[in-house]
């Protein structure tokens, strides 16, 4: 729900800086208005053509154009609803966490009355240092939200902490911010000190090494629940299933399975000590009876596959619920809708769930929006319009600290 939004982007140099030609394009494709500030050492990794084709407007690196006009940085700083850097060197997070005004970009930032998103990005030893940490906390003390770095190990083997979060995971920051998840200070961390277990993705069941059977879930509103809950300041972990993209925050732990079974055994193992449990995934509910050792081979007109129950997770989780859990369950339902979501609900012994409907455009699986209607115990309907899966989420967890406190 980006569109018509005034995102001015600030770059800095970082090999990441590539990834804000992606992020550009991303924010651009949703409709906002993007303008681009490249400091010096930004230009030494990406051209300030390639930002304003991207964004169809000039790129700003200088308190003065090439014809002599001063560009504002006041102005710039009042135009823009938010202000993003993506990449945030190590040497611009301590010109901004200590006031240091000596490029347009900085000098913007002192100006912004809009909120700030930094997405810092640097090796892991300059990521780790006491001075890059302090420069971190002092920025969000100033009210600035600091975008997770990435974590994870790299194809070489080598740490990947220090990255810059993925465009595609800023552009779910950005919605949030939109979305008033975490606006104001007043509202950040409200689930601090809780552990949160998540499920998300499909599962993918083997008839053969080269065929199984899945479902067209791609995670989305997993992993949107899971930046959610990290935001309010709750230690998540995060048990997906194989998503055609991958996921990764800082301070979220993610496992992944395969099938149902392994996605059972694991959510029994985490949500033994979870305070929330939130069951997004789409999980299989049946899987062959026999797994072929080889490739089985196209000889008859017919073949007949003998399919066998699988767990079921969330009735499980149910059973085994304690007095101080919050269990969520997802309903996608084709028709009588709220009748079969209502039984879920209390069949399984769920604290809320939450009814998706193949029958709306723009819910379901696959999608970058939502629209969900959400039940609670105590048989309270309420309805919400299509939104955004961030948008989507910031109501799931709303409803959830609702329930909580």
């Amino acid at each position: 729900m980006l569109k018509g939004k005034k995102i001015l982007l600030g770059v800095c140099g970082s090999i990441a800086a590539y990834k804000s030609a992606f992020l550009v394009r991303l924010l651009v494709k949703q409709g906002a208005e993007v303008k681009v500030i490249l400091t010096q050492s930004g230009a030494d990794f990406i051209t300030p053509l390639t930002l304003a084709t991207l964004s169809k407007n000039e790129v700003l690196s200088n308190f003065y154009d090439s014809k002599g006009n001063w560009n504002n940085h006041v102005e710039l700083g009042l135009w823009a609803d938010v202000l993003v850097i993506a990449p945030a060197s190590a040497n611009t997070l301590a010109k901004l966490a200590n006031g240091i005004c000596d490029n347009l970009l900085a000098a913007t930032y002192l100006s912004a009355r809009c909120p700030v998103l930094v997405a810092p990005a640097m090796d892991l030893d300059m990521w780790k240092h006491g001075a890059t940490q302090a420069n971190i906390k002092k920025l969000e003390s100033y009210g600035n939200s600091v975008i997770p770095v990435e974590s994870g190990e790299l194809a070489s083997g080598l740490s990947g902490e220090g990255r810059m979060a993925e465009p595609e995971n800023i552009v779910q920051c950005l919605e949030n911010c939109f979305g008033d998840k975490v606006t104001t200070a007043a509202n950040q961390h409200q689930l601090k000190g809780k552990k949160v277990v998540i499920t998300a993705g499909p599962t993918v069941e083997a008839i053969d090494p080269v065929r199984y059977i899945s479902n067209h879930s791609t995670g989305k509103m997993g992993f949107a629940l899971a930046a959610a809950f990290l935001q309010q300041g709750a230690e998540v972990i995060l048990i997906k299933g194989p998503t055609p993209t991958d996921f990764s925050l800082h301070g979220i732990q993610t496992i992944s399975v395969t099938t149902a079974f392994q996605m059972h055994d694991v959510a029994v193992s985490k949500a033994k000590d979870a305070d929330i449990i939130v069951m997004a995934a789409a999980v299989a509910d049946y899987a062959p009876a026999k797994i072929a050792s080889t490739k089985i081979k196209k000889k008859e007109s017919e073949l007949e596959l003998k399919l066998v129950k699988t767990p079921d997770i969330l009735k499980d989780l149910g059973t085994r619920k304690k007095s101080n859990q919050v269990l969520v369950g997802f309903a996608l339902e084709t028709d009588n809708e709220l009748l079969n979501a209502e039984n879920k609900l209390k069949n399984k012994n769920l604290d809320l769930i939450v009814l998706n409907s193949l029958q709306d455009k723009g819910a379901g699986f696959g999608t970058d929006t939502n629209k969900v209607t959400l039940i609670d115990k105590a048989g309270t309907v309420k309805k919400f319009k299509l939104k955004s899966k961030a948008e989507v989420a910031t109501d799931i967890v709303n409803k959830i600290i609702n329930i909580i406190s």
